[in-house]
C-alpha cells in the first residue's frame, strides 16, 4: 500500500508528554498557501471558482436554454433547402422547384413525430431523458453505448460541420480570408469552447444574442417574402449564371423525371433539418425548475419556430428559383434574401443583416454539441464505459473536460478534411438517426413494460417515430454511402467495443477494491508495528522526512541507509552521530550489486518474517517544480515503492520534499506565519481563488468570541463531519465555520441528523464546553437555515 502524505513541521513533543494544560481554543480559520500561477491564470479567464451550492442559479430559463439548446436544430434551416435542391436540380433541372415543397412537408413530417416523441421521452424520464438513459434503461447497456456512441460522434460532426459552414459564409462574404478557411474554423471551435468553459449561464448569455438575431432576420424575411408573392410581384433568378451547378431536364411521371432513389437522396440531405431535436431531451437538468416541464415548453417552440422557418424559406426559393452553386456561394438563402429585399439601402441592410444573422447562427450550431455532449459523455462514464475523469464538474460547474475532449477532436476532425463542407456534409446525420431510432424504439417498450396511463397514445407516437427514424437512418445510409456514411458506419461499431473493453477494466478494478473489503479493514492488526525510514544523505528533505517518523511512535523505529559508496556512507555516518537523536539509530545495509529496490525488499522481508510484524517505510522524496529539472534526477523513490507495495502487511508511504519552495525545517509556525505573509500580502490572489458564501443575515455572536464555559450562539456552514463506524460511539461530529473561525458542535447518540450535511446552514446555541481539545457545543438547541 503506497500513500502519499505531507508531513507536519511541527518538533514538538506528544500531547501526552505535556505536563502544562493548554486552555481550549477556537478552531482557526485555515489559510490557504499563494494559488500556483497556472490556476491564477485559470481564474482570470474563466471567473472564480462556483461552489458546488450554487449549481441550481446556473439552471436556464426557457428564452437562453433555446439559444443553447436549439442553435445546432434552428441553424438547420440555413442551407436544408439548399442541400435538397443541390440533389434535385442535377437530375430534374427548374422541375426541382415543384419538388422542394413537398420533400419539405415529408421531413416536417418526420420533425412532427420527433417532436411528439421526445415530448413523452421527456415526460416518461423527467431528470435526464436522451437516448443513452432511454436505450440504457429498457434495452440494457450494451444497446445504449451504440446509441451514444453514435450521438457523440454526431455532436463532433456537428461542431466541424457548423464551423465550417460559419467560415464558408464568412469567406464568401470576405473573400481575403476564403484562403484562411481552417485557421478561421479552429479558432471558433477554441472561442466557443472557451465560452461553454465559463459556465452554462454565462455561456447562454454569450449564445443568445446570435441566435435570436438569426430568428428576427427570418421572420422579416418570411414576412416581407410571403407578403410579396402574395399581394405584390417577387422577382424570379434566371438559370443562365456563371458557377450555376450544372441542371437536368425536368421528364414526367410522380417525380417529374426523377428516379426514386434521387427523391430518397434529396431527403436524406434534407435530413438534417430535423437534427438536433435530442438535445433538450439530453439537457433536461440544465433548466431550471419544474425542468421537465420548462424542457418540454422549450421543446415545442423550437421545433415551430424550425418548421416556420424551414417550410416558409423552401416556398421562397421554390418561387423565386433561386439555384445552388457549384462553389456554395452565394448561399440559397442569400439569393432569396436579395430577390426579396431587392436594391436600395434598405434592401442591402436587411441583407447584410441576414448574411451576418446566418454566419453566426452556423457557427454557433456548434454550441448546442458543446452543451449535450460533455453531459452525454458523463452519463457514459458514470456507468464506467468511458474515462472517469468526463464525470467531474470543473471550475465553472460544467464538465470541463469533456468540452476540452470535444474541442480538441473537432479540431482534429478540421485538419484531416481541410474543414471543407463537402466532406463533412457526408458523414452527417446518420448517427443522429440512428440515437433516434433506438431512443424512440426504447420508449415504445418503456409504454409497453409500464402501461401508464394514456400509455397505447404514448405508444403510437413513439412506435410511428421509431419507425421513422429507421427509414430516414436506412435511406442516408443507403444514398450515402459511398460518399463517406460508411466511415461513420464502420468507426461506431469500433468505438463500441473500445468502450466494452474499457469497462471490463473499470469493472475488473471495482471487484477486485471491493472484495473483502469490510472484512479486510476490521481484521485483528498484528502485534508489532515496524517503521523503516530510508535515507540517501542527511539534508533537508531527510529531515522532514525524520520529523514525521518521529511523530508515529512505533514499537521500533530505525533508519536505513544502503552502502553503495563508502565515502559517502561514512560522511553520512558522521553526520548522524552529532544528532541528539536517542531512538532512532542508522542502520547502513550492504548492497554490493547497487539493486536498492532489490535490498530494500529483502530488508522488509526479513522484518515480515516472524508473520507478526506490520512494516511501513517512509522515503524521501524531491518533488520539482520543472519538468526539465525531473530529467536530472531519477526516480529511485518510485521503483522501491512499486517493489515493496506488493509484499503483504508492507506499507509505503512518500514523504514529498517541494523544492524551489524554500522552507525552513523549522516548525509549523514559521511555514504559517508565511502562508498569512502571503494571505494579507496578496491579497488579490488569495481572494481570486476562494469560493465565496454569501453571510448569514441572523442574530448570533462571531465564532472567534464563544468563551470556554459561556453561553453562546453562532451561526455557520457545516464545513467538516466526522462518520463513526457501526461500532463506536454513536455521536455527530461536525465543524461550523463562519468568517472568524471554526467550532465544534457534537449530538451525542446521534450518528445522522436530516438536513445537517455538508455545506448546510445552521444556528447553534449552548454552552460552550470542550473536546478534542477544541472549544466545542455538546448536544446544543439548533437551526437549520435556507440559503
Amino acid at each position: 500500500m503506497t500513500t502519499d502524505l505531507q508531513p507536519p513541521t511541527t518538533d514538538t513533543a506528544p500531547a501526552a508528554q505535556e505536563t502544562v494544560r493548554r486552555p481550549p481554543k477556537v478552531i482557526p480559520l485555515a489559510i490557504a498557501p499563494p494559488e500556483p500561477f497556472l490556476y491564477r491564470v485559470k481564474n482570470r479567464l474563466l471567473g472564480p471558482p462556483l461552489a458546488t451550492a450554487q449549481l441550481p442559479h446556473e439552471r436556464l430559463g426557457k428564452p437562453t436554454a433555446l439559444a443553447v439548446f436549439a442553435s445546432d436544430n434552428l441553424s438547420s434551416s440555413a442551407y436544408a433547402t439548399e442541400e435538397i435542391l443541390r440533389v434535385l436540380v442535377p437530375a430534374v433541372g427548374v422541375a426541382a422547384f415543384s419538388m422542394v415543397v413537398p420533400i419539405t412537408i415529408a421531413l416536417l413530417v418526420v420533425l412532427a413525430f420527433l417532436i411528439l416523441s421526445y415530448l413523452q421521452t421527456i415526460k416518461a424520464y423527467p431528470t435526464a431523458g436522451g437516448a443513452y438513459i432511454v436505450t440504457r434503461d429498457n434495452f440494457g447497456l450494451l444497446p445504449a453505448q451504440v446509441a451514444g456512441v453514435a450521438l457523440l460522434t454526431d455532436y463532433i460532426l456537428t461542431v466541424a460541420v457548423s464551423v465550417a459552414a460559419g467560415t464558408a459564409a464568412l469567406g464568401s462574404a470576405f473573400s481575403a480570408l476564403a484562403p484562411y478557411s481552417l485557421e478561421i474554423s479552429i479558432v471558433f471551435v477554441v472561442l466557443i469552447a472557451y465560452g461553454n468553459l465559463r459556465g452554462v449561464r454565462e455561456s447562454g448569455r454569450i449564445f443568445a444574442v446570435p441566435t435570436y438575431f438569426f430568428i428576427l432576420n427570418m421572420i422579416v424575411l418570411l414576412g416581407i417574402g410571403l407578403g410579396k408573392m402574395i399581394f405584390a410581384h417577387l422577382s424570379v433568378g434566371t438559370s443562365h449564371h456563371a458557377g450555376l451547378i450544372h441542371a437536368g431536364s425536368p421528364g414526367s411521371g410522380i417525380f417529374l423525371g426523377a428516379t426514386l432513389y434521387i427523391v430518397l437522396k434529396a431527403f436524406a440531405s434534407g435530413g438534417a433539418a430535423v437534427t438536433g431535436v435530442e438535445a433538450i431531451s439530453n439537457g433536461v437538468p440544465a433548466f431550471r425548475e419544474p425542468a421537465w416541464k420548462n424542457a418540454r415548453i422549450t421543446l415545442v417552440i423550437m421545433g415551430s419556430t424550425l418548421g416556420v422557418m424551414f417550410l416558409g424559406l423552401s416556398i421562397l426559393a421554390s418561387k423565386v428559383h433561386a439555384l445552388p452553386y457549384a462553389s456554395g456561394t452565394p448561399t440559397v438563402i442569400s439569393q432569396v434574401g436579395r430577390f426579396v429585399y431587392g436594391g436600395g439601402a434598405s434592401g442591402d441592410v436587411l441583407f447584410y443583416a441576414l448574411q451576418a444573422g446566418t454566419m453566426l447562427i452556423l457557427v454557433l450550431a456548434a454550441n448546442t454539441s458543446f452543451a449535450d455532449f460533455p453531459r452525454l459523455a458523463s452519463f457514459h462514464a458514470e456507468d464506467s464505459f468511458m474515462p472517469r475523469q468526463l464525470t467531474k464538474r470543473g471550475h465553472r460547474l460544467v464538465f470541463s473536460n469533456g468540452i476540452i475532449f470535444l474541442a480538441a477532436t473537432s479540431i482534429l476532425v478540421l485538419l484531416v478534411t481541410d474543414a471543407k463542407v463537402d466532406r463533412l456534409i457526408p458523414l452527417y446525420a446518420i448517427g443522429v438517426f440512428t440515437s433516434f431510432t433506438l431512443s424512440q424504439a426504447g420508449m415504445a417498450k418503456h409504454h409497453l413494460t409500464h402501461r401508464e396511463p394514456n400509455w397505447r397514445h404514448g405508444l403510437v407516437i413513439n412506435g410511428v417515430g421509431a419507425v421513422l427514424s429507421l427509414v430516414v437512418d436506412i435511406i442516408i445510409a443507403i444514398t450515402k454511402f459511398t460518399h463517406g456514411a460508411w466511415v461513420i458506419i464502420v468507426i461506431v461499431p469500433l468505438l463500441v467495443l473500445a468502450l466494452v473493453r474499457l469497462n471490463r477494466q473499470y469493472e475488473a478494478e471495482a471487484e477486485e477494491l471491493k472484495e473483502d473489503a469490510p472484512r479486510a479493514a476490521q481484521a485483528p492488526i498484528l502485534r508489532r508495528h515496524v517503521v523503516l525510514l530510508l535515507i540517501d544523505q542527511l539534508d533537508a528533505a531527510a529531515a522532514r522526512a525524520i520529523q514525521y517518523a518521529r511523530t508515529l511512535m512505533p514499537d521500533e523505529l530505525r533508519a536505513v541507509h544502503f552502502d553503495l559508496d563508502p565515502i559517502k556512507t561514512e560522511d553520512l555516518s558522521r553526520a548522524w552521530r552529532k544528532l541528539g537523536l536517542t531512538r532512532l539509530p542508522l542502520d547502513i545495509v550492504e548492497c554490493p550489486d547497487r539493486r536498492i529496490p532489490k535490498a530494500a525488499a529483502e530488508l522488509v522481508a526479513g522484518a515480515l518474517a516472524d508473520g507478526e510484524t506490520e512494516v511501513s517505510v517512509l522515503i524521501p522524496r524531491r518533488q520539482y517544480t520543472h519538468i526539465w529539472h525531473r530529467l536530472l534526477h531519477d526516480r529511485t523513490a518510485d521503483a522501491i515503492s512499486q517493489v515493496l507495495s506488493v509484499l503483504p502487511h508492507s506499507n509505503v508511504t512518500i514523504v514529498p520534499y517541494h523544492l524551489g519552495t524554500h522552507p525552513k525545517p523549522g516548525g509549523h509556525s514559521e511555514r504559517a506565519s508565511t502562508a498569512r505573509r502571503h494571505a494579507h500580502g496578496n491579497g488579490s490572489r488569495a481572494k481570486a481563488a476562494e469560493v465565496t458564501h454569501a453571510p448569514l443575515a441572523v442574530d448570533r455572536m462571531p465564532i472567534v468570541d464563544v468563551q470556554y464555559r459561556q453561553r453562546a450562539r453562532v451561526a455557520g456552514r457545516v464545513h467538516t463531519m466526522r462518520v463513526h463506524p457501526h461500532g463506536g460511539v454513536g455521536s455527530l461530529e461536525c465543524t461550523l465555520t463562519d468568517e472568524t473561525g471554526g467550532l465544534l458542535v457534537v449530538f451525542l447518540g446521534r450518528n445522522e441528523i436530516a438536513g445537517v450535511t455538508i455545506g448546510a446552514r445552521m444556528l447553534v446555541e449552548g454552552t460552550v464546553g470542550e473536546e478534542h481539545g477544541r472549544l466545542a457545543m455538546l448536544n446544543p438547541l439548533y437551526e437549520l437555515l435556507s440559503d
